[in-house]
């Protein structure tokens, strides 16, 4: 088993919106803010960091490595868990560089990550090559791996501690590499979590049950395939929507990827739900001003 480094502030609040409720025709919407953990602007990646980041001291490295779309969030609070951490950080990023450095890609810098850009070819081989160079402790994709999924574990301890009634409640999270979902689902069951597929990877279901190893069948996730749109990296019709209902009802902004495509699942009513609702809010706001489509 292993023990956690401390990185945020636990627990996150979960805070209703009965505005947004009332529009969607839910008896209760309550948002669980993952956004507000309190290291490098916030996200569900530190309570996978906290995993990660303790196997990487414990294997007596120096510096983490890990890989990410340009505005990746996974990247930005590496960068910061490192930085808190005294820990060197090497960031592997899809593309050519980018000229000017927003959203994400300012924070990374502020943070001291070295960024190296991976072009247009694969990003594992970039970035294996770079850690055997550097002799750098890998952290995957999104941080997802069979021990960051505990991370999660706990979220799901923190809501059954905050909803009276969370057996009845379902829980609606962005599916981007599996990770926060498969934790929420070791806790709280298949039956209560609703995962808003991103376009991140290429067969979520099978990702997630691995993740799980074996404790559920694929086919018993919950999974909504409808707001993947034309991209990962592209902003739908149904996420701008989104962000302008959620900032407008509740004040409570999203970001153009991950939660608002699984906020805008929600208000296209795309999968069923009962009349009671917790909206796992997994951060990325620096990602709005680094995002090309707005």
């Amino acid at each position: 088993m292993i023990t956690p480094v401390s990185l945020g502030t636990w627990p996150t609040p979960l805070e209703p919106a009965p505005r947004l409720a009332a529009r969607l025709g839910l008896a209760e919407l309550w948002f669980k803010r993952d956004d507000l953990n309190g290291l490098g602007g916030g996200g569900n990646k530190i309570r996978k960091l906290e995993y990660t980041c303790a196997q990487a001291i414990a294997a007596g490295a120096t510096t983490v490595i890990t890989s990410g779309a340009p505005q990746s969030n996974h990247a930005r609070l590496t960068a910061a868990a490192a930085a808190r951490l005294g820990l060197a950080c090497v960031l592997v990023l899809a593309g050519p560089p980018v000229a000017k450095r927003r959203g994400n890609l300012l924070l990374d810098g502020l943070a001291g990550a070295e960024v190296v850009w991976g072009g247009d070819g694969p990003l594992a081989e970039v970035m294996a090559a770079e850690a055997e160079r550097r002799s750098a402790w890998v952290i995957p994709f999104g941080g997802t791996s069979p021990a960051s999924v505990q991370g999660y574990v706990n979220g799901g301890r923190e809501l059954r501690a905050q909803v009276p009634d969370v057996d009845g409640t379902d829980v609606v999270v962005a599916l981007g590499s599996g990770g926060t979902m498969a934790g929420l689902v070791r806790e709280l069951g298949a039956a209560r979590v609703i995962g808003v597929d991103v376009g991140a990877l290429p067969d979520p279901r099978t990702t997630v049950a691995g993740l799980l190893d074996g404790e559920v069948e694929p086919d018993t996730l919950r999974i909504d395939g409808s707001q993947v749109g034309t991209g990962y990296r592209t902003l739908t019709d149904g996420a701008r929507t989104a962000l302008e209902t959620t900032a407008r009802e509740e004040g409570i902004f999203l970001d153009p990827t991950y939660t608002g495509r699984a906020m805008a699942g929600l208000l296209a009513g795309s999968f069923p739900h009962g009349d009671k609702v917790v909206f796992l809010h997994t951060g990325g706001l620096p990602g709005l001003f680094g995002h090309p489509d707005l």
